[in-house]
């Protein structure tokens, strides 16, 4: 967003805009601008919105998206001095809220001098502001600041969209502009005095600024896939280890559905591999990061060797299982005190080498992995956590594991970069600098629903962007923008990525499985 300055907070209000938000902040969080400042700015007619950012305090105090330490205060500046530029005759309040509690004494405060609509600013994921503000009924916009409150955002919206909230509307840009133009439906509906407009307005300044599709040609890629018939022997011949824990109720379903045995492993059997690692081997492999990484950054010669100590846990675990999938809940285990390094190197190494490594436990991605490595005879599933931006016409998958083998073991390698993992900033997480310019598929099974959810797009950028997740592929999807905002309530944030144009053998593998495919763009 454009953090432009500006040295007011509403026309004609005594204070400075930096004393405005100095005496709003006073008390943490909560209503941060009072009724009477709030009175003390206005005149009659004028357009009364009040901004409120969603979040769990002005410094992070722990590891979430974007990181711990991150500071919300310049982008809140920034939000609140774009909007003050562009609507000098607005009466523009500014709050905070961490959740539904504090959203309700928001609109409680408010029921003196009613609001004529409410912005809501995602900086972090999961805090739930916007269901309250939105219940309201007054006209909502709601914004995601990307790579710190994406999550939540996607979620939430599809949720609202699924419920056509006709006072809802969303933004989903890195262009201030276009913040600016969805803005502009608050002063229509007050004018025209239909709440139940506000949705279609801002939904057609959001298409109005959101780029036509470009170039989707894409490069060659000698792509040789199994039959659906082949896929599901392999698929059947596979086993994942799930350690630590993870979604209820999913592992008969995966069994069932698709043929892949889910085993339950605790915390204590990898890390009691990783204590018995070999140390001159983990050292090797520490010293063949160190050679090959671009770049190192954050992260010592003692926290490669552990994280090359959990890779070959991994492997050990793996073996004795004889499984060749697995998915950990890397930050319950880490965070609890029961693995002691990051598995995310493991991950990527397993990748490299056409087996799979999934993160946070998730055993439905993980059953993705192994069924698109199966399909492909070997290239790796990338799991993400998605964030769209209209302004590019693009959805970025993020995380903090990728492979640099995206044509499989056999293929060429891209760069990578060794850095912390983004959260914490602990431990050794992988960025890998992905090919550009194919076509990738992106998919997520759910065999309890006996779908796979489908989308498609174009490599076009690796995002650098520092917050967030480390790995950041941009694709320029292939279809309709607007539809892709509207299946994250029902299936989670997570997606699967794989290079290929594989919409064909997708297609075969669900009827051989007696599945549909959703076509979620």
């Amino acid at each position: 967003m454009n953090r432009q300055q500006r040295s007011t907070a509403c026309t004609g209000c005594p204070l400075s805009r930096r004393r405005f938000i100095a005496t709003a902040s006073a008390g943490a969080l909560g209503t941060l601008a009072s009724t009477s400042l709030f009175q003390a700015c206005g005149g009659a007619g004028k357009t009364r919105i009040r901004l409120i950012y969603a979040l769990h305090a002005v410094v992070q105090p722990g590891p979430d998206w974007p990181n711990v330490g991150f500071d919300f205060q310049p982008v809140m500046d920034g939000i609140t001095g774009t909007l003050a530029k562009g609507f000098p005759k607005w009466e523009l309040a500014t709050s905070m809220a961490k959740g539904p509690e504090e959203a309700q004494k928001i609109l409680d405060a408010d029921a003196a001098a009613p609001m004529d609509g409410y912005i809501v600013c995602q900086l972090n994921c999961w805090n739930r502001v916007v269901q309250t503000i939105a219940g309201s009924g007054k006209p909502t916009l709601y914004v995601d600041f990307q790579y710190g409150g994406s999550g939540g955002f996607l979620v939430y919206t599809a949720d609202f969209l699924r419920k056509k909230t006709p006072n809802l509307g969303f933004v989903a840009s890195s262009r201030s502009e276009d913040l600016v133009a969805a803005c502009r439906a608050f002063d229509k509906v007050k004018r025209s005095g239909a709440a139940g407009e506000f949705a279609a307005l801002v939904a057609s300044a959001r298409r109005s600024g959101t780029p036509t599709p470009g170039d989707l040609s894409v490069a060659a890629d000698e792509l040789a896939c199994l039959s659906a018939g082949d896929c599901l022997r392999k698929m059947k011949e596979s086993k994942i280890l799930a350690v630590g824990g993870g979604w209820p109720g999913i592992a008969p379903a995966v069994q069932e559905g698709m043929g892949i045995e889910v085993v339950n492993v605790p915390f204590a059997e990898v890390n009691e591999a990783w204590a018995a690692a070999d140390k001159d081997e983990s050292a090797a492999i520490a010293d063949r990061w160190q050679t090959t990484a671009a770049r190192i950054e954050g992260v010592d010669r003692a926290t490669l060797v552990t994280s090359a100590a959990m890779y070959l846990g991994q492997k050990a675990v793996l073996k004795k299982h004889g499984a060749d999938a697995i998915t950990i809940n890397c930050l319950g285990g880490f965070y609890g005190g029961h693995i002691h390094a990051y598995p995310c190197l493991g991950f990527h190494e397993l990748n490299n080498e056409g087996l799979v490594g999934g993160c946070e436990c998730d055993v439905r991605s993980a059953a993705t992995m192994v069924a698109m490595t199966a399909l492909t005879d070997g290239r790796p599933g990338y799991i993400s956590d998605p964030v769209i931006d209209t302004a590019a016409r693009q959805i970025i998958y993020a995380h903090c594991v990728a492979s640099n083998k995206p044509f499989g073991p056999g293929g060429p390698g891209n760069p990578i970069e060794i850095l912390t993992h983004s959260e914490d900033r602990q431990g050794a997480a992988v960025r890998s600098i992905l090919p550009l310019g194919y076509m990738t598929t992106t998919v997520e099974f759910s065999p309890e629903r006996k779908v796979i959810l489908f989308h498609q797009g174009k490599a076009v950028a690796n995002s650098p962007d520092d917050r967030a997740c480390r790995t950041k592929l941009a694709v320029e999807p292939v279809g309709d923008i607007e539809k892709l905002f509207g299946e994250w309530d029902q299936w989670g944030w997570h997606r699967v990525t794989v290079y290929g144009d594989l919409k064909k053998p997708v297609y075969e593998l669900a009827d051989a499985l007696g599945w549909s495919v959703l076509e979620e763009a």
